[in-house]
């Protein structure tokens, strides 16, 4: 099973949400290091399908608007993790967050969108 590969958008890299996650030994790609500050969410989605990567984010109102208008197009994208902002203490997120990665593959990952509130 080949593992999610993620993409963290500008309003989720912040914290220690990514360091957390590399020492885990998550393949992850944030905005800043893409040379992706300050850019529309659809340019962020676009990067991270590019890149093959899911794209994590705590921006759920874009970003679900966008997976629906990609899908009727007939885009495809490798998958959009969403949070809510602030609802979660670091462990409870980062152990959320894993649970989603070990039990889904980033096949399965493709085209579908996942809240975080559903992995606790």
């Amino acid at each position: 099973m080949s593992q999610i590969r993620l993409y963290v958008d500008e309003e989720a890299m912040h914290g220690i949400i990514v360091q957390a996650l590399i020492s885990r030994s998550v393949d992850v790609v944030t905005a800043a290091s893409a040379d992706m500050i300050n850019r529309e969410d659809e340019d962020h989605l676009m990067v991270a399908t590019g890149l093959g990567r899911a794209l994590y984010s705590y921006n759920g109102g874009d970003y679900q608007r966008l997976h629906t208008l990609w899908l009727k197009a007939g885009r495809t994208h490798a998958g959009i993790i969403l949070a809510a902002q602030q609802r979660y203490k670091i462990g409870d997120e980062l152990s959320r967050l894993a649970r989603l990665l070990r039990r889904v593959s980033a096949a399965e990952m493709r085209d579908r969108l996942e809240f975080l509130n559903s992995w606790g």
